[in-house]
Order: structure tokens, then sequence, then C-alpha cells
């Protein structure tokens, strides 16, 4: 039993290192592209390709006017521009999109409310179906809660010089980082995402994904991948792989950024990673075999399977963490496995490269003011804590992918609080239920708080920091999660005797 968890234990630390070496990649990459990078005027369009813009909605009344107006202001000629709002809305943001955008037409603009008779493949689903009439050689995506500036297709399209190059995606940004620590959590994450990553991978030629939104394809390149397919619930990372490995190349535009909302609930946060995780798991199980199966380079393929398992991590470091309170006492009563530990200790390098890795990303956000680097380890060991607590959830929903369990497509309800309303209980869209997994977290809470007791009863506090900060990461969601189920059902109470 001893060595079946050592031997486990080994292995699943072998994935977390190897992981960092390949983010250690990416930080060699991403500086070496700024390096090189030369500064060149920017080129004007030498003609207009037509340009659909979809925008996918559903159930988005607090979000959806603003995104349509903002879209309408893009800076583009109206007679090579056309805006389908695929909307499969269920309540009054029907009426409401119906409302603005007749108001929209009357500026001359070519904007279609575009209804299905049922949600079939949601999202993407929406995108395929609304690519059957589309009139644009080129199809930007936004998502609900995202702002286009008015210069997004001008600078975007005329990086398509290469008729090989299939899709531009550009960066996040974020109006509300600062809502909360929840918030500013989330950024802290996506940032290094959109900066480290995202032109790591690109500028080393390696794969990288849409995001979902934000970003423009040429309509062959969707067409020729296979178009839009809903058998996973990450559509833009399944599309993106089938589109590679055709041979398309993909261009990623850091200096362009599209602002957008964070959820600002830990209920709405751990439905956006549900989503995230189960869905990249269900596209590594359709898309690995084929990145084998291609005729890419190995350098290429191991890149690739970082990429696609990248929320595998989640899996190791939930099973790390609960098989390192049983080896405190492994450790303790079989001095002659202290080799072991010794070696183990070398995984401590990864967590060096991680934090390189936020500390290159945190900079690149911060042009504009000096990093405090003792703000910067308080943010990071606040967000590694954070991701720490989200590991059991993340890693059910990775393994629900892997074993091919269905579930809907679960929206991220959008709160638009950031225009004098702060009262998120108010949304209609939110409807917190304690889930069964909230007991194994509090169960986590225990479990870890046990692991604190067992250094001080064994003397040993080499895993000490590490079990503090799972004992923190799992308070801080399991706090915040019966903390909004308390508001939001007083709330709900209130509002019903009132």
């Amino acid at each position: 039993m001893i060595y079946t968890i050592i031997i486990i234990y080994s292995l699943l630390m072998v994935f977390i290192l190897c992981f960092a070496f390949i983010q250690a990649h990416l930080i060699y990459l991403y500086l070496k592209a700024h390096r090189d990078k030369k500064y060149q005027e920017p080129q004007e369009l030498k003609h207009y390709p037509y340009v659909t813009i979809q925008l996918p909605i559903y159930n988005e009344l607090y979000v959806v006017e603003d995104l349509l107006e903002d879209c309408s202001k893009i800076d583009y000629p109206h007679d090579r521009l056309e805006i389908q709002v695929l909307d499969d809305s269920t309540d009054e943001t029907v009426a409401l999109i119906a409302n603005k955008v007749a108001e929209i037409q009357k500026r001359g603009i070519d904007i279609t409310h575009v209804r299905r008779t049922s949600r079939d493949g949601y999202k993407a689903g929406a995108l395929k179906y609304g690519m059957q009439f589309c009139k644009g050689e080129f199809i930007a995506i936004f998502d609900a809660d995202f702002l286009p500036e008015p210069s997004f297709l001008k600078r975007t399209l005329r990086e398509f010089d290469n008729a090989k190059i299939g899709l531009i995606q550009t960066r996040w940004d974020h109006i509300n980082r600062n809502y909360s620590r929840l918030t500013k959590s989330q950024a802290f994450g996506l940032d290094a995402h959109f900066t480290v990553e995202q032109t790591g991978r690109n500028s080393g030629g390696y794969f990288m994904n849409f995001n979902g939104t934000s970003g423009i394809w040429r309509k062959s390149c969707i067409e020729d991948a296979g178009g839009w397919q809903s058998d996973t619930i990450t559509e833009d990372m399944d599309l993106s792989f089938r589109a590679q490995l055709k041979g398309w190349q993909f261009k990623y535009l850091e200096e362009v950024a599209s602002p957008s909302e964070l959820p600002v609930t830990m209920d709405a946060w751990k439905s956006q990673q549900y989503r995230w995780n189960k869905g990249s798991a269900e596209t590594t199980k359709k898309i690995l075999g084929k990145v084998y199966a291609s005729k890419i380079s190995l350098a290429h393929k191991v890149h690739s399977t970082f990429h696609l398992l990248g929320n595998f991590n989640f899996v190791c470091v939930i099973s790390t963490a609960i098989l390192s309170v049983p080896l405190l006492y492994v450790k303790a009563k079989h001095p002659e496995l202290k080799w072991f530990f010794e070696l183990a200790s070398v995984c401590v390098i990864g967590f060096f490269i991680l934090g390189m890795f936020y500390w290159i990303s945190n900079k690149r956000q911060s042009l504009h003011r000096e990093v405090n680097a003792l703000e910067f380890f308080v943010d990071f060991i606040l967000f590694l804590s954070t991701a720490m607590g989200m590991s059991l959830h993340n890693s059910l929903a990775f393994m629900s992918g892997i074993l091919g369990f269905k579930s809907a497509f679960v929206r991220t309800p959008k709160f638009h609080l950031l225009k004098g309303n702060r009262n998120w209980q108010t949304n209609k869209y939110v409807k917190i239920n304690l889930k069964p997994v909230t007991i194994l977290e509090l169960g986590a809470v225990a479990y870890f708080g046990y692991a604190l007791y067992l250094a001080f009863k064994l003397n040993d506090f080499g895993l000490f920091p590490f079990h503090l900060m799972l004992f923190f990461g799992f308070s801080y969601v399991v706090y915040f999660t019966f903390e909004e189920s308390f508001e939001w059902s007083f709330f709900r109470k209130k509002k019903a005797i009132d």
C-alpha cells in the first residue's frame, strides 16, 4: 500500500512538473517575441471585405443592449457589414433585442434578429445556424458581456495578410477586475493566459485556441475544418484544433483588447469553471488521438498534449494533496524512504516557474505603474490558494468530461454591476442552491486542517505551506458559497414578504 501511494503520488507530481516546464518554455517564447518585435506603422486596409458579426445570446437581459450599441458603433463601412443577433432567449430579452435591433436598423445598419425554433447545440448550434445565411467572408464573434472597441475590425482584418490565416484572436480585458477579491483573482489568472500563454504559443508556432469570443474567423476556415460542432461544451477549443490540424494558421493580437465582465459570485464562477473544465476534457477525448495521428512535429504534439490536458492539473493537485497527508505518516515511520522525500522536494521548482509565469504577466498588465513585489506575492499566493480551493470542484468537472457524462450548456449569469447597481441578489438569473460538492469541500477544510495539526504532532513542517494554502483555499470557497446561498435565500424571502 505504501509503495502504491508513493508511485501514484510520484506520477502525478511528474505531470505537474512537466507542465511547469512547458510553462517555462512559453515564458521564454513570450519574452523572445517581445524582444524581437519591431514596431511597424499600422497599415490601412486596402479593401473592405464583407464582415458578419455574430452575437450568440441566451437570456441576457442586463447586458445585451450595451453589446448591440457597441457593435453598432464599430467603425466599418455599413454596406460591407452585417450583424446577426443569434437569439435563443426565452424571457424578456427577446423583446429588448427586438426593440434595440429596430432602433439600430433606422441608422442604416444591416442588423437582423435571428430566432431558432429550438436551442439545439446551444452556442455552437446558434453559430452554425447563423452561418447558413451569413454574408460575410469573415465572421467576428462576441459574447453578450463583451464591449468591442470601434476600431476592432480595422485592427484585426489587416492581419489576414496570409491566405492561410484562419483566425485572429484578441485579448480579453476586464471592466470589473477590481469589484472584489474574487474578480481580482480571476483577472490575475486570465491575464496570464492572455499574455504569456497565447503569445508564447502563437510566436512559437504551436497550436493556440479561439477563446469563444473577441475573435474573427475566415469563414472558409470554419467550413474547411468541419464547422461548429456541439458534441463538446467547449466548441471553441474543438474547432480551433480541428482547423489547425487542417493546416490553418492562427494569429494572436495581445495589443488589441475587448472589455468584458467577470463573474462576481462564487456560484457563477463555479458554473463557468465547470463548463470550461468539463469541455476541455471532452475536447481532449475527441482531439488528442487526431493530434498524434497527424504529421505535426513531436514538439507540437507535446505542447498540444499539455495544452489539451491543462485542466488535468486540478486532478493532480487534489490527488497529491489528499495523498500527502498519509505520506506524512509514511515519512515519520519509514526513515529508509528519506531519499524519496528529498527527491520529491525537487518539484518545488514548479512553484518558482509558476511564480515567474504570473510575475511576467503582472508586469505586462502594469505597464503604467511599478509592480510592487510584496503586493504581487500576496496576490499570487491568494490566487494560488483560491485555485487549490477550486481543485476538487474542477477535478469532478474534468473527470465527468473524460467519463462521458453529458450535461447541458449552463450559461454564466451576467450582472452589469458597474452602473450604480451593486446588488447581485436582484439578478433574476441567479438561483443559488447548495450542491453536494460543497459538502465535499467542507470535508476538505477539515482534512487539511488536520494536516496542519499533524505537522505539529509529527514535528514535520515540510508540507505545512502547501497544506496551509489548501486549508485557506477551501475555506475561502466554502465560506463564500455558504454566504452567497444565505444572502440569496434571505433576499428572496424578504422580497416575497414585501
